[in-house]
C-alpha cells in the first residue's frame, strides 16, 4: 500500500522543482560542438559534449524566465576560436541586459599556455574570478608558420606547386623558406586585426583605457595577484568560494544547479507538444573540409568533421521542398576544400534564392576559400569580427620525390600508355605542356570564384579582384570591404532569416538535413530522397596519398593550410 504521505512529499518536491530558483552552469573546458556530426560514430562521441546551438537557445531563453538568477562559466582548458569567443560574449552581454548576474571563473587562464582569447571572452562578464594559483597569460595574438623548402631540398624532394595569386600561402609552406612580401603584409594584419578586437573587448570589460590594456599585454603572463591588482580579476577564489558568492549575490542559498544545455532542452521539450507543424526557418550546418560525397569524418587522424557536397546539396533541396520552411540558414564553419564540391554547394544555394527562399550564411571560426565560395550566392553573410574568410584563391600542384627515391636506392621504371598518363605521379616533374594544362586548370577556377563572388555580393569584378588574390581577411575587415554583409553570430542570423521570410520573431528552427537511424539503415529512394548520398570521393583524385604524406591540405585545391585560427 503507497503511503500518502510518501506522495505528498513526491508531489511537493516536483514542485518545489519547478519553482525552484536556477543557477545555470556552463563548463567550457572540453570546448563546444560547434554543430551536429554527420556519422552516426562522431554523433555518439559527442552527446555528452555541450552544443553551441543549446548555449545560444538557453541563454535566450533564460533571459525572460523569472527562475533564472544568474549564470557561472568556467573557462579554461579546451581552446576556443576568437570568433567561437565573440559567439559567446554576444549572447552573455544580452543575458546581462536583461538584468542577469553573469561570472566567469577559471583554474588558471593559460597555465604555462596561451591565455588571451579565454580571457577575452571572461571581460564579457559581470564578475570574474581566478584561482589563488593561477596566473593570466594575456600575452597577445601571434602567428607562426613553418616553411619547409630547405628541409624537402635535403632529402630530395622538389616542390612543384602553383598559385593564383601572391596572397595564397598553401604552397609558400613548401616553396619558400621565409615570408614572401605578400604573405607577411596578410598574416600582420590578421594578427593586428584580431589584436585590435581583443584589446577594445577587454578594455570595455573592465573600464580600462586601450593603451593601459596594451601595456598589461605587454608585462603578461601576470600572477593572480597582478592581475588582481591591475584590475583584470575581481576574486581570487576556489570554486567554492565562487559558488557561494553567487549564491550570496542572488539572495538564494537553496538555488539549485543547472547545465544550460540540459536547461535548454527541458524548456524546449516543454513547449514541444502536440500541434501544427509551424512555418520556421531550416538550419544547415557544414562543417570541416569540403568534399564529395556525404559528410562524415575527416579523411585523417583527429580532423574531426568534413563537409560532404551530398549531405549539404541534399539538405538545401529538402528545406527548399519543404513548405513550411521559409528561409534557410547556412552555418559554415570550413576552411574550404575540393574546388568541385563547393560548386555543387553553390548551385543549390543559388536555387534556393530562386525557389524564393532566403539563404543566410552564418560563419564560425573560419568560412575561407572554399568556406567563402560556397557562402557568396547567400542572401546576406554574417560573421563574426574574428571569422577568418577571404582567401579567394586557388593552388595546385604536387612533390616530386625522384630524388629521394634515388637516395634511398629504390629504383623505378614505368609503362605507360597515353602522353600525360603520368602527370599526377609524384615520381616525376610536370612536362611544359603539363605545366601549362596546370595553370589553365588554376586560371580557370580563379575566374569562376572571382565572378562567382562578384555576382554574389553586387561587387564589380575588378574590385573583388582587388580584394581577391588568395587573400585572407578577418570578419571585420571584410565586413568593411563589403565580403561579409553583417557582424553577429548564429542567434543574429536566425533572427535576420526569419526577418527576411516574414517569420515571427519565435518562429522554430530545424536542423536540415534531419535523419533518423531507421532512415540511416534504409537504401535511399532517389537523389532527392534526405538519406541520399554517394561513395566518399577525395579531393586530390591521385595525389591523395602523397597530400596526406607531406602535409598538404586533404581537402583539395581550394583549402587553407595548416590550422587557421585565433586562440
Amino acid at each position: 500500500m503507497v503511503d500518502a504521505g510518501s506522495v505528498v512529499d513526491l508531489l511537493k518536491d516536483a514542485r518545489d522543482r519547478r519553482n525552484a530558483s536556477l543557477i545555470l552552469e556552463l563548463d567550457l573546458t572540453d570546448g563546444i560542438v560547434e554543430g551536429q556530426p554527420a556519422d552516426p560514430v562522431s554523433a555518439l562521441l559527442s552527446m555528452r559534449r555541450t552544443h553551441l546551438r543549446d548555449v545560444l537557445g538557453g541563454l535566450r531563453r533564460a533571459r525572460t524566465d523569472p527562475r533564472v538568477r544568474a549564470l557561472v562559466v568556467r573557462i579554461g582548458g579546451h581552446r576556443l576560436g576568437l570568433a567561437m569567443a565573440q559567439e559567446l560574449r554576444d549572447a552573455v552581454r544580452a543575458f546581462r541586459d536583461a538584468g542577469k548576474l553573469a561570472v566567469a571563473w577559471a583554474e588558471s587562464f593559460g597555465e604555462t599556455g596561451r591565455g588571451t582569447v579565454p580571457y577575452y571572452l571572461a571581460t564579457a562578464f559581470e564578475r570574474i574570478y581566478l584561482q589563488p594559483s593561477g596566473d593570466l597569460a594575456l600575452t597577445g595574438v601571434a602567428l607562426e608558420e613553418p616553411f619547409f623548402n630547405e628541409a624537402l631540398g635535403k632529402i630530395g624532394v622538389t616542390p612543384r606547386f602553383a598559385k593564383r595569386h601572391e596572397y595564397k600561402t598553401a604552397a609558400n609552406t613548401f616553396m619558400e623558406r621565409a615570408y614572401t612580401p605578400e604573405h607577411k603584409e596578410m598574416s600582420g594584419r590578421l594578427v593586428a586585426s584580431a589584436g585590435e578586437q581583443v584589446v577594445a573587448g577587454v578594455a570595455e570589460g573592465r573600464g580600462l583605457s586601450p593603451e593601459r590594456v596594451r601595456e598589461l599585454i605587454d608585462r603578461a603572463p601576470l600572477l593572480g595577484a597582478e592581475a588582481l591588482d591591475a584590475g583584470l580579476v575581481d576574486k581570487l577564489a576556489y570554486r567554492d568560494e565562487v559558488y557561494a558568492d553567487v549564491r550570496a549575490a542572488v539572495g538564494d542559498a537553496d538555488a539549485r544547479l543547472r547545465y544550460i544545455a540540459r536547461y535548454n532542452r527541458a524548456q524546449g521539450l516543454a513547449k514541444r507538444l502536440p500541434r501544427q507543424r509551424q512555418q520556421g526557418v531550416a538550419l544547415i550546418q557544414g562543417q570541416g573540409p569540403i568534399r564529395l560525397g556525404r559528410s562524415g569524418r575527416g579523411a585523417l587522424p583527429g580532423q574531426g568533421s568534413s563537409m560532404g557536397s551530398d549531405t549539404i546539396a541534399t539538405a538545401i533541396r529538402a528545406a527548399v521542398r519543404d513548405d513550411k520552411i521559409k528561409a534557410i540558414v547556412f552555418r559554415v564553419d570550413s576552411p574550404g576544400g575540393s574546388y568541385v564540391a563547393s560548386d555543387t554547394i553553390w548551385r543549390e544555394i543559388v536555387l534556393a534564392r530562386k525557389a524564393g527562399k532566403p539563404v543566410v550564411v552564418s560563419m564560425g571560426n573560419v568560412a575561407a576559400s572554399g568556406g567563402y565560395f560556397v557562402a557568396a550566392p547567400a542572401t546576406v553573410i554574417v560573421a563574426q569580427p574574428g571569422t577568418l574568410t577571404g582567401s579567394i584563391g586557388v593552388v595546385f600542384g604536387k612533390p616530386v620525390v625522384g630524388d629521394l627515391l634515388g637516395r634511398l636506392g629504390i629504383g623505378l621504371d614505368s609503362v605507360e600508355q597515353g602522353a600525360h598518363a603520368r602527370m599526377y605521379a609524384p615520381t616525376r616533374d610536370f612536362t611544359e605542356e603539363e605545366w601549362g594544362r596546370v595553370n589553365s586548370f588554376l586560371d580557370r577556377i580563379y575566374d569562376d570564384f572571382v565572378g562567382k563572388v562578384a555576382e554574389g555580393r553586387d561587387l564589380p569584378r575588378e574590385r573583388v579582384d582587388a580584394l581577391a588574390r588568395g587573400r585572407v581577411w578577418t570578419g571585420a575587415d571584410a565586413h568593411e570591404r563589403g565580403l561579409v554583409d553583417e557582424l553577429g553570430g548564429l542567434g543574429q542570423a536566425l533572427d535576420l532569416a526569419r526577418k527576411k521570410a516574414g517569420l515571427a520573431v519565435d518562429a522554430p528552427v530545424r536542423l536540415y538535413p534531419h535523419v533518423s537511424p531507421v532512415d540511416r539503415l534504409r537504401p535511399a529512394e532517389s537523389s532527392e530522397d534526405r538519406t541520399a548520398a554517394t561513395a566518399r570521393l577525395d579531393a586530390w583524385g591521385p595525389l591523395t596519398a602523397v597530400a596526406s604524406r607531406v602535409g598538404l591540405p586533404s581537402g583539395g585545391p581550394l583549402m587553407l593550410p595548416g590550422t587557421w585560427e585565433i586562440v
